[in-house]
């Protein structure tokens, strides 16, 4: 059975980093695209950053843009999230998933395969 696990949450303060991972089990996603969304409570789960398959095309969220990376290693079926000068306001669980870059951009709730979630707190 298909599993995306994710790790590194945590709680830091603001202007902190965490780097959050999400490892894939039971298939290869190799040829997938990868993604990160997050929901802060009382919120609707929202896009954070996708990568393609390869790892040459990535894309972010404006509220993220220029603090988050989003980056893989396809040997390892490994997608890592580096989370710089983090705010109060990133705040959430953060949840992996895997499919179509379209369906991931797109599509969100129709995406196939997503991890149990990780909780990110910052504290002010």
């Amino acid at each position: 059975q298909a599993q995306l696990v994710e790790s590194g949450g945590g709680l830091v303060q603001a202007g902190g980093s965490l780097r959050l991972s999400c490892a894939a089990s039971g298939r290869t996603f190799s040829l997938y695209a990868r993604g990160w969304f997050r929901q802060a409570p009382g919120k609707e789960r929202e896009f954070v950053a996708a990568i393609s398959w390869s790892g040459g095309t990535t894309y972010y969220a404006d509220s993220v843009k220029g603090r988050f990376t989003i980056s893989r290693d396809n040997a390892k079926n490994t997608v890592y999230l580096q989370m710089n000068s983090l705010k109060p306001e990133d705040t959430a669980v953060y949840y992996c998933a895997a499919d179509q870059m379209a369906t991931m951009l797109r599509f969100p709730t129709s995406i196939g395969s997503w991890g149990q979630g990780t909780q990110v707190t910052v504290s002010s």
